[in-house]
This record gives structure tokens, sequence and C-alpha cells, in this order.
């Protein structure tokens, strides 16, 4: 069962209570602002999501295919700017790459960084014969 959010006031005011001495009058203050602040926070993730506010998040800053860009990458998610798009970036939205693609309807493999920068990773992958090596190594494995 759920606990009241008197319950839970109290135990935030009894675990800050055992790490600082209070006086009754602050105890008592204490109570009403934790208590206060736990019945805003249940309204707001009880408050239904309007439907504007719905379409908002799903309507991105620009078309997903103009997003990756020559030098640059457009997070769709929140408009900023970037060569890349790290996980960790990606992360802060609440979301994986893979997640991020789908979402917003990329290719699985689309890479998810700046033309320039995919075609410079391209040619070195290519200078370094990167596909041979590969290729030998999944034979190696299959063997061994």
């Amino acid at each position: 069962m759920a606990k009241s959010l008197t319950e839970m006031a109290v135990e935030i005011a009894t675990a800050q209570a055992s790490h600082a001495k209070m006086s009754p009058e602050e105890m008592d203050e204490f109570l009403k602002r934790v208590f206060e602040r736990l019945k805003r926070m249940r309204g707001e993730e009880e408050a239904p999501v309007s439907e504007a506010q719905e379409e908002k998040q799903a309507v991105p800053p620009i078309d997903p295919q103009k997003s990756i860009q020559r030098n640059k990458v457009i997070c769709l998610e929140c408009g900023k700017e970037f060569k890349q798009l790290t996980n960790a970036h990606l992360r802060s939205h609440g979301l994986t790459a893979q997640e991020y693609r789908k979402k917003w309807g990329f290719p699985a493999r689309q890479p998810l960084a700046a033309k320039s920068l995919s075609a410079k990773r391209r040619k070195i992958a290519k200078e370094m014969n990167l596909a041979e090596r590969l290729r030998k190594v999944r034979e190696a494995r299959k063997k061994g």
C-alpha cells in the first residue's frame, strides 16, 4: 500500500532531525514545508498532460531528415547543435540512440553525427583497411 503524504513527510523530517538539531518550532515548520512540497509533487505527477503539450513534444524543431547536416547535427528533442549526438546527451532526454532513431524515423544504422565527421571517419577506416581486417578476424573466429 502506498504511503500517505503525511507518513512520507514524517519520515523525511525524522531523517533530517537525526542529522541536525531542530527546535520544536523548526521541526513543525520543516514538516509543513515538506508536506506542501510533497503535495505539489504529487499534483504534478498526477496532472494529466494536455493535448497541446503532447503535440508540442511530438513536433520536432525541424524536419528530422534535415537535422543531420554537413557540419552539425541538431537534436530533435531540444534543438541544440552538435558535431555528434552522444549517448550522454540522449540520456538527458531519457533516450538511447536506438530509441532516438526509432522515434524520429531514422534507419537503425544511421550515424547520429555530422556528415563531415562521418566522412572523415569513413576515410580513416578505408586508409587503415579496417574492413579487410574485420573480415579476417571474423573468419578466424569461425575457424577457432
